[in-house]
């Protein structure tokens, strides 16, 4: 008998342990490891939600008001890019770095021969932006970066990734992405950032400026560039490697690590790689992350893999950050909800606490489910990515994983952040006035979750990747097999009405999926948000439907409320809006979606046809 939380113990969502409290999240996690990894991890996670919910996140409140400060020129004059951070900011990256939080996908950790799955990477990062989106920003590059450089970095790359991947904080370098310049935004081709060999010092040299920077003083940060002759657009980008010091005249032997930064202070301006840091931009939110302008004036880089291969190779990271975006969106939502559930069990008005209102408890269980939806279908996302590089690492090959997870991942993206902004502005709505002022976290998590959107590609762009996946990898193949045998495995008797509506809905994906394949591209490109949703929400109600069933027969009723609710919500078209009938189904279901109570699998028989 699983005893549901009584949110009513805690006043807020801080000095709690997140990874205790997300029961989503723990399933989802037990879900997508192998039975090894899961063993490992389970603690590891659990000591992890108990530093972000305590230390982490009381820190990042403070960030939030005292962020990162640039310097960019010394008292003469010199240029020194100096990024100033507050202390509790150090010790938030010291505390979620010697955790494992990016060493742990890349090296074996401590009683491990192999390292973990990607998925893990993610998991961490889901519990991080609990406490601080803005700060998974540069954890999610950094495992970025690793990415790249273990796949196509060569011996001159071999010590900034170790720095990247390094358990000790004061060995650790960051990653960071400079992609974006101010005539190109999302069109990368249009990049005008131009590489130079340099035969005198027999280096490359990049210069140009980028306009969106984000952990601006990264020393490992990835570039794109154009060297020479190259062809226009993606095709004659070049990837390189910018370290924010020189590497020849800092007087270190490999990249400049968290350590040495600590303790040397600013660099003289002999040891400034050639670049400037202008200035970092005025945000809305994510103020634990500085990110600004930057101005290549001859900075000196190292050429990643092949030239004018570097679109290529920044997808690979690309994937990774469109994940960990995603899985911050996850973690936000997961937040919001837990601030939502505590405030609803506390904050009494007439008469009553908020939370024994039925509109309330409709509002509750509704970002419950939007949780429940977030979660399981990033994480599904996530095993194919670790299933992918589970088997590159092993010289094998993963297509069906690859091609299915080239089309899963930007929907992944664009649909989870959306959610995150709509929950993030609802939860203020439910503080009230409280929601609205600097004093509660609702009013971060709301001014966080809004460049979610943003980074790592519109919803418009990633629309449009949809499509790239589906004409060029085939992925409608490896999601039509993947829907229908998660569909195929349903066969308890209370699934049969919401499973028959879900299949309905899947044949009607396939003939729009069908139908665009015969359109033209300015049609297809007009319906590639919507078909982007719609695969979501078959996709996930597919998901929903397999845990239900293998759930049912354990004896746990409520992973198939919350598919009835996700399916009635996002799939079926309800006459009169619902209004006329008569379902009460979020009173009857709300303790066993809002606060993991058991409920039994005949009773879940009885609000489901009740509701139908």
């Amino acid at each position: 008998m699983v005893t549901g939380i009584d949110y009513a113990e805690f006043s807020d969502g801080r000095g709690v342990n997140y990874w205790t409290l997300d029961r989503t999240l723990r399933r989802e996690v037990r879900r997508v490891y192998t039975d090894d990894e899961f063993t490992w991890a389970e603690s590891h996670l659990a000591d992890f939600g108990e530093t972000v919910g305590h230390t982490i996140a009381a820190n990042a409140d403070d960030i939030d008001d005292h962020g990162p400060e640039l310097e960019p020129y010394d008292r003469d004059g010199e240029v020194q890019n100096l990024v100033r951070y507050p202390e509790r900011q150090y010790e938030n990256e010291r505390l979620a770095y010697e955790q494992g939080i990016v060493a742990d996908a890349f090296e074996a950790p401590p009683g491990r021969d192999e390292p973990m799955g990607l998925a893990h990477n993610l998991a961490m990062q889901c519990l991080l932006s609990y406490a601080d989106p803005g700060f998974d920003c540069p954890v999610a590059m950094t495992a970025g970066a690793a990415l790249v450089l273990e796949k196509f970095g060569g011996d001159e790359h071999a010590p900034f990734y170790e720095a990247l991947t390094s358990r000790e904080y004061d060995g650790l370098i960051e990653g960071a992405m400079f992609l974006t310049e101010k005539q190109g935004g999302s069109d990368v081709g249009a990049n005008e950032t131009r590489a130079e060999w340099d035969d005198e010092a027999g280096c490359w040299r990049l210069f140009g400026e980028k306009w969106f920077c984000s952990n601006i003083d990264a020393e490992g940060t990835l570039a794109l560039a154009r060297t020479a002759d190259a062809p226009d657009g993606t095709a004659g980008l070049s990837m390189f490697l910018v370290p924010h010091a020189d590497p020849d005249r800092s007087g270190q032997n490999g990249p400049l690590t968290k350590g040495q930064r600590l303790e040397d202070g600013p660099l003289s301006p002999e040891a400034v790689n050639d670049q400037l840091y202008r200035r970092l931009k005025d945000k809305l939110g994510t103020i634990s992350v500085p990110t600004g302008e930057v101005e290549f004036t001859g900075a000196k880089a190292l050429l990643v893999g092949e030239a004018e291969n570097g679109f290529r190779q920044m997808a690979e990271m690309l994937n990774l950050e469109r994940l960990s975006n995603a899985a911050a969106s996850c973690g936000i939502i997961g937040r919001v909800l837990l601030e939502s559930k505590i405030y609803a069990a506390n904050r009494e008005a007439f008469g009553e606490t908020i939370g024994q209102y039925p509109l309330m408890r409709a509002d509750l269980v509704d970002m419950a489910v939007t949780h429940e939806a977030a979660t399981t279908y990033v994480f599904e996302a996530a095993r194919l990515l670790s299933e992918r590089e589970r088997a590159e690492r092993a010289g094998e090959t993963a297509d069906d994983a690859y091609r299915l997870m080239r089309l899963l991942i930007p929907i992944a993206k664009a649909r989870t952040a959306r959610m995150a902004v709509e929950t993030a502005s609802y939860g203020m709505e439910i503080h009230g006035g409280n929601g609205y002022v600097n004093d509660f976290v609702t009013n971060r998590l709301l001014r966080d979750a809004q460049v979610l959107p943003i980074w790592e590609g519109t919803e418009n762009v990633l629309s449009l990747d949809v499509l790239r996946a589906l004409e060029h990898e085939e992925a409608h193949e490896p999601l039509q097999a993947a829907i229908e045998a998660r569909l195929e495995s349903v066969s308890h008797p209370a699934l049969a009405d919401t499973t028959a509506t879900v299949e309905d809905e899947y044949h009607d994906l396939l003939t729009a999926l069908a139908t665009l394949a015969g359109e033209d591209d300015e049609y297809a490109q007009l319906s590639a948000k919507r078909l982007a949703h719609y695969v979501f929400d078959v996709f996930t109600a597919a998901l929903f439907l397999e845990n239900a069933q293998r759930e049912l027969e354990a004896g746990n009723g409520r992973p198939a409320l919350v598919a009835q609710r996700f399916v009635s919500t996002e799939l079926e078209a309800r006459e009169a809006r619902g209004i006329t009938s008569g379902d009460r189904f979020a009173l009857e279901a709300y303790d066993p979606i809002v606060r993991y109570e058991s409920i039994d699998p005949d009773r879940v028989r009885e609000i489901m046809t009740e509701s139908d």
